[in-house]
């Protein structure tokens, strides 16, 4: 079992390694369709066609889209991602700067998430048709449907503007624990609402489906307590598609840490893709997609894994 493990840990690795070049090259493509021109904006409209033509060079900008992309590539494996074109800073630098402010508003979002959408999925699935499985289906709902932009925007306007409980924008002070937490409660709650439904109806949905199975009524049969039932036999399943969702849904949780970096005005790696995409500045997008792709795989995989080990069936399938 160890050296099968060990294959599927080493096949999925090289998958999401492909996965990463293949987001690096569409990614190259597409900011090289969109309108503008980063020597122009780095040089300003006084710039002679000289100056741009010798900064083009620098940049290797002059090369096919083909070659830029084999550099950029050969250049990560040195541990060279570039310069921001507008500072001249090395861009793993700015990276390093923006990406855990992200990480933290992922990982308290989603952690809260589970801590009310498990248990309520469970309870749901436990008591199927009753009215609190009714309500609770009809406001988990509401909870997928709402847009993060729109609850980051209209939690900004109640709890921060209107009432004053909470502070509206930025990080928090250097040093000082409990303004940071203030500070994060609003953004994660508008990244990481939508996620309480989504968990929520997965967990259940695929309770209702375990509940179903003959190792189910075997253990009732015998007298086992319903609650060790829930625990040992029902929700070890069930939460394998969970488990793959939260892996998987990595991307999700990324994109929506963009609104709420941008209406909250915090720093991270979402809200640094948006300004430079805006600005044209390659280099800084290119080793953002590199640390949210890099992220998506290691993810992805630990998911697989333990989904493996909850269930080593996955492993022959």
């Amino acid at each position: 079992f160890k050296n099968i493990m060990i294959e599927f840990i080493i096949n999925k690795l090289l998958i999401g390694f492909l996965i990463i070049i293949a987001s690096i090259t569409a990614l190259y493509c597409m900011i090289h369709m969109v309108p503008g021109d980063p020597i122009k904006v780095l040089l300003g409209p006084r710039a002679t066609l000289e100056m741009q033509e010798a900064l083009s060079i620098k940049l290797g900008l002059n090369d096919p889209l083909f070659i830029q992309i084999i550099n950029f590539i050969k250049n990560i494996f040195r541990g060279d991602l570039g310069a921001d074109i507008l500072t001249q800073r090395p861009v793993l630098t700015i990276l390093l700067e923006q990406t855990p402010h992200t990480i933290l508003l992922v990982v308290v979002s989603i952690f809260w998430a589970i801590l009310l959408g498990i248990p309520i999925g469970c309870y749901n699935a436990i008591y199927q048709g009753s009215l609190s499985d009714k309500l609770s289906g009809i406001i988990t709902i509401s909870f997928i449907a709402i847009p993060p932009f729109v609850v980051a925007l209209y939690s900004l306007l109640i709890f921060a503007v209107a009432l004053k409980w909470l502070p509206a924008i930025g990080v928090g002070e250097s040093g000082d624990l409990s303004s940071k937490i203030s500070h994060l409660i609003l953004p994660s709650f508008a990244v990481g609402l939508g996620w309480v439904g989504y968990l929520a109806r997965l967990v259940r949905s695929s309770m209702l489906e375990v509940l179903k199975e003959n190792h189910v009524r075997t253990a009732r049969a015998y007298g086992i307590s319903e609650r060790k039932i829930i625990l040992h036999y029902v929700l070890r399943i069930a939460i394998l598609p969970t488990i793959t969702l939260l892996g998987t849904g990595i991307g999700i949780l990324f994109s929506s840490s963009v609104f709420a970096e941008i209406v909250f005005s915090r720093p991270g790696i979402g809200k640094l893709i948006y300004e430079s995409v805006i600005n044209r500045n390659y280099p800084v997008v290119m080793g953002a997609v590199l640390v949210t792709s890099t992220l998506f795989v290691i993810t992805t995989t630990l998911s697989d894994i333990v989904n493996a080990i909850l269930d080593p069936r996955i492993i022959n399938k």
